[in-house]
């Protein structure tokens, strides 16, 4: 979009209003679901690896600082990420209030440190896509994260909006609004949302820029997999989405890791969604759950904190091109 088409739909703070963006009034900041997390060790869990797992980490000693697994003490408070921005979008990146407002750097509220690296086991795969759609009647937003299997930091973000393709205008404002309201950004969604196969060709174009894909070597991942927080995502939701944009379901969609099946085989507990392995691992909670590219996020530092505690990621879920609709599953002890 052209800098000149988008400041015009871009508010300037000044004139937000704290009903649609709470985080921004500072006499809500303290109740607000984008309230501050409290910074977190992520060598220090509270649960153990299964015993044929490898040996857990030692615990911090009382002489070191916590490791920044969501937000270094240093670095100031925690800030929404400007979404305008997630999407290559953003024309207030000389404007002091904005940037002072709002996140820049995906890579903030994921880092870790140096002592929390000795712990990490060797993977069989150098990259990990983190993928939270959201969207029931069609996908609404696609963020995918990239994280490094050896240095755990974030590699690169995509994030897109998208534009359903079968339902009626009014409908779709229906659905924004009932989806994206409540978060106080259902505007930017209107601004940058673009149809799903639109989105998959830019996703392409980015997976090849990382030499994570190629498409004349067969269209799958290469040494990099997809981590969802269930099966949902890649197994019901995509290939629905596929076929209402008429577009064939991507090689590189045809197998994922399930983080909550390598959660239950590892720890030996249940977890029935993000929310429950962040607080059975103690990790707060950043933004607004339901918002995609928050709960990437937040699903990525679950991700984080199971590597630190030596747990193995393998694919769980596969399904052949010749049988798209049959998946198979690593795990027999699976949610």
């Amino acid at each position: 979009m052209a800098a000149s088409s988008l400041s015009r739909v871009v508010l300037p703070l000044s004139r937000v209003s704290p009903r649609r963006f709470p985080s921004l009034s500072p006499s809500l900041s303290s109740s607000s679901s984008l309230a501050a997390p409290r910074a977190f060790s992520l060598s220090a869990s509270s649960l153990s690896p299964a015993p044929h797992m490898s040996s857990p980490p030692q615990p911090a000693r009382p002489d070191q600082p916590p490791s920044t697994g969501t937000h270094a003490p240093g670095a100031g408070r925690w800030r929404p990420m400007c979404l305008y921005h997630a999407q290559g979008k953003c024309t207030m990146m000389d404007d002091p209030l904005h940037l002072e407002k709002f996140n820049h750097n995906a890579a903030r509220d994921l880092q870790v440190s140096a002592a929390d690296l000795e712990h990490l086991c060797p993977q069989d795969l150098d990259h990990f896509l983190v993928l939270d759609l959201e969207g029931k009647v069609e996908i609404l937003e696609f963020p995918v994260l990239i994280i490094d299997a050896k240095s755990l930091s974030v590699v690169d973000l995509f994030h897109r909006f998208v534009r359903p393709s079968q339902m009626s205008e009014t409908r779709v404002n229906e659905y924004i609004e009932g989806k994206y309201g409540k978060f106080g950004v259902d505007r930017v969604w209107h601004d940058t949302a673009t149809p799903f196969e639109e989105v998959i060709g830019e996703f392409e174009t980015w997976l090849a820029q990382h030499h994570l894909w190629a498409k004349e070597q067969g269209g799958k991942l290469n040494r990099a997999a997809f981590v969802t927080c269930g099966n949902w995502d890649l197994k019901t939701k995509v290939p629905q989405q596929c076929k209402v944009s008429r577009i064939k379901l991507p090689g590189y969609f045809m197998e994922w890791i399930n983080l909550k099946d390598v959660y239950l085989n590892f720890y030996h507990r249940e977890a029935r969604g993000m929310m429950s392995m962040m607080r059975q691992l103690d990790i707060s909670v950043l933004g607004s759950h339901h918002l995609g590219l928050d709960d990437t996020k937040n699903i990525a530092r679950v991700l984080q904190r199971m590597l630190v505690n030596g747990a193995v990621m393998r694919v769980t879920a596969w399904r052949s091109p010749k049988s798209p609709d049959r998946v198979q599953f690593a795990y027999q002890n699976r949610i």
